[in-house]
């Protein structure tokens, strides 16, 4: 089991606690980029090629487990592993 691998399923175990930097590696291994927004920002956006949405999630130390489920929602939608 990769690092990435172990990384998502302790998130899926639990979605509490879980840091900015920790979901950011997450998302951009599964082929989302984070799109630039405007200087001193308190959110990251992130979007995907095929994915018609974009997901906000907010840069605050730990994140709330609504922001976390909804991220691995779009990493079971729209993720692949195929970089």
């Amino acid at each position: 089991m990769t690092k990435r691998e172990k990384l998502l399923e302790r998130i899926k175990n639990n979605p509490k606690g879980v840091s900015p930097d920790e979901l950011h590696q997450l998302l951009t291994h599964f082929g989302f980029a984070q799109r630039k927004s405007g200087g001193g920002s308190s959110h990251r956006n992130y979007t995907k090629d095929g994915c018609p949405y974009v997901l906000t999630v907010p840069f605050k130390k730990p994140l709330k487990a609504v922001y976390v489920i909804k991220a691995l929602q779009f990493i079971e939608e729209y993720g692949n592993t195929e970089e």
